[in-house]
C-alpha cells in the first residue's frame, strides 16, 4: 500500500503517467517498454521493494515475455484506475464475444452482486479495461483482485470460490490484505496450515495474513505506507465509493 493523501494506492492499481518523463528517467529500459509507454501510457502498482518516494510500477509489452520492472516518482502519476472502478467499463459485445475471459467477467459481476468487499479485475482483463488497448486474447485466464482490510473468515471465501466455478475460463483469484496477497482458493481450503503469502520481499508460509507478526516480517512495509502521491489520487480514489454506491442501487432495484 502507499498512502495517497488519506487514500491508498494498492497493489494491483493502474497508474496513467507521464510517459516521456518516465522513459527519460529510465536510461537503462529496453526499446519495447519506450514504444508501449508512448502508445498506452499505463502501469500497474506491483508489489516490490520501496526506495524512497517511488512506487514499484510493471510496465507491460505486447509479447508474454515483455514484463519489465520499474519505479515511478509519484508526480509522475497523472490518475490511478482501481480494480473495482474497473467494473464499470462496459464491455463491447464484439470483444464478448470473442473473448472468454471478458465474458466470464460479466458473469462474475452478476454472480458477486452482493459482496461487501472490494473487487475487479486484474492481470491482462484489468490492463485492456483501463487503457482500451486489446491485450487480452483467446487464451487468456481471468485474474480477480479482492481487497480485504479487515479479516476474512474461511466461510466468506468459500462462498466466494463456490460462486466463482463453472466460468467458460480459469479464473485465479487474489486477496490482498494490507500487507500481503495470497490465493482466496487455498485460503478457502485450508483447514488448520499455512498458507503462501505474497510479501514485496517474497514468499513466505504463514496461517493469518491479517496477522501483526506478517507486517514485521517485511521492513519494506512501513516505508510503504509512508509514501505520498499526487493530489488527483484522492479524488480519483472516491470514484469507488461512488462505484459501491451504484452497486448499492443495483441491488435496491433488484429487491424491488
Amino acid at each position: 500500500m502507499f498512502h495517497c493523501e488519506a487514500h491508498l494506492v494498492r497493489t494491483h492499481d493502474l497508474l496513467e503517467i507521464d510517459a516521456k518523463q518516465l522513459i527519460s528517467s529510465q536510461p537503462s529500459a529496453p526499446q519495447w517498454v519506450e514504444d508501449n509507454l508512448r502508445k498506452t501510457p499505463f502501469v500497474v502498482v506491483r508489489r516490490g521493494p520501496v526506495t524512497g518516494r517511488e512506487i514499484p510500477i510493471g510496465v507491460r509489452g505486447t509479447e508474454r515475455n515483455q514484463r519489465w520492472a520499474a519505479f515511478c516518482h509519484p508526480k509522475l502519476v497523472k490518475s490511478v484506475l482501481t480494480p473495482s472502478q474497473l467494473l464499470t467499463r462496459a464491455i463491447p459485445t464484439s470483444r464478448a464475444n470473442a473473448i472468454t475471459a471478458l465474458r466470464a467477467l460479466d458473469l462474475l459481476k452478476e454472480r458477486w452482486m452482493e459482496s461487501v468487499l472490494p473487487w475487479g479485475p486484474g492481470g491482462s482483463v484489468g490492463f485492456e479495461l483501463a487503457s482500451g488497448r486489446h491485450v487480452v486474447t483467446p487464451e487468456s485466464d481471468l485474474d480477480i483482485v479482492i481487497y480485504a482490510e479487515r479479516r476474512m473468515t474461511a466461510e466468506e471465501a468459500k462462498s466466494l470460490c463456490d460462486r466463482a466455478m463453472n466460468l467458460p475460463v480459469v479464473v485465479d483469484i487474489r486477496v490482498e490484505t494490507p500487507v500481503c496477497g495470497f490465493s482466496l482458493k487455498e485460503f478457502a481450503g485450508r483447514g488448520p496450515a499455512a498458507i503462501l503469502l505474497r510479501l514485496p520481499r517474497g514468499i513466505v508460509l504463514a496461517k493469518d495474513p491479517w496477522g501483526e507478526e506478517i507486517g514485521s516480517m517485511d521492513p519494506n512495509y512501513a516505508a510503504a505506507r509512508s509514501i505520498l502521491l499526487t493530489r488527483a489520487c484522492g479524488r480519483l480514489r472516491k470514484n469507488e465509493c461512488r462505484r459501491t454506491d451504484v452497486q448499492m442501487n443495483r441491488r435496491k432495484g433488484a429487491a424491488k
